[in-house]
């Protein structure tokens, strides 16, 4: 028989702001029994934004549950990606209205929460939408925004990288790290959707067309993204460091006539430039398919590790 977690009490329950102009503020849930949001000022939660509609969403909440109902808003309500006329909401699930992203969350014991409304944080009306993906992992993060059909560059800062992903109307269209131009826009977003710590803004952008376009859904990306990180980090313990050099074997007794046009680009950039990192970088082909080519390179007796 499985046994259910306990279910936290309604009334312990809050809104936190884990991204937008509000981030940090909380709204609790148990003492309000009906909250309209909107961008009118007269409204319980009040959102100063262009996304939001003067009467966006209200949530309702009862002894037995919380539900969450549009109300006919220009941009939408989202609940875990999803775009939603009305739901259930229940302790962890992620709300997306305009540019705030609302988490449903247990609030402090001692009961205190900070009521955000428009009113109270004028200060931070600049504010991009930015949090941390620690709160909010990037698979989520790029699912709404790609639901939302939001348009901008998301910029995420990990502890040594900045990767670029640019979204046009909830399409990827680009993607960078550091950057790099060696590095196709593809393998880009998949290496991005390995960090786990960093945060993330999401800034404007022109519509002006970029060199090296691409044109691919979220749920695209992360289906084969997620795929390959899984796969890569199956066969990470067999590879060798980042740093590690790769080099031919001399004298060379494998036939070069048994590789195919991949294995030899892979085999040409270890001999031109040798180390891991530099060849995973320079290959045209995903950092999973180069990997598989290197370790079979290795294993035949085409390349060894210095």
């Amino acid at each position: 028989m499985d046994h259910q977690p306990p279910r936290v009490p309604l009334s312990q329950l809050a809104l936190r702001f884990i991204s937008g102009k509000y981030q940090g503020g909380e709204f609790p849930l148990g003492e309000n029994k009906e909250i309209i949001i909107g961008r009118s000022s007269d409204l319980d939660m009040v959102l100063v934004e262009d996304m939001v509609s003067r009467r966006h969403a209200r949530i309702a909440c009862s002894d037995v549950d919380i539900t969450i109902e549009d109300l006919g808003s220009t941009n939408g309500t989202f609940v875990n990606g999803e775009k939603i006329k009305r739901s259930n909401l229940k302790e962890g699930d992620r709300v997306l209205i305009g540019t705030s992203i609302l988490k449903v969350v247990t609030s402090d014991s001692n009961g205190a929460v900070r009521k955000t409304t428009g009113e109270a944080q004028r200060s931070t009306q600049g504010k991009t939408m930015s949090g941390a993906i620690d709160e909010i992992p990037l698979p989520d993060l790029l699912q709404l925004l790609g639901t939302s059909k939001k348009s901008g560059i998301l910029v995420v800062q990990s502890d040594e990288d900045i990767g670029k992903i640019v979204m046009r109307k909830g399409s990827i269209v680009f993607a960078s790290i550091n950057d790099l131009e060696e590095v196709p826009p593809l393998k880009s977003v998949y290496r991005i959707l390995t960090w786990t710590t960093g945060t993330f803004s999401l800034e404007p952008y022109d519509e002006r067309p970029i060199e090296g376009e691409i044109e691919a859904s979220v749920t695209e990306i992360l289906m084969e993204g997620l795929r390959q990180i899984d796969e890569l980090n199956n066969l990470r313990h067999r590879l060798p460091d980042l740093d590690a050099r790769v080099l031919l074997v001399h004298p060379l007794q494998a036939p070069l006539r048994n590789l195919s046009p991949v294995e030899l680009d892979v085999l040409q950039l270890a001999v031109n430039f040798g180390h891991v990192a530099t060849i995973l970088n320079k290959s045209p082909a995903t950092d999973l398919e180069t990997a598989e080519v290197m370790l079979k390179l290795m294993k035949e007796s085409y390349l060894h590790v210095e």
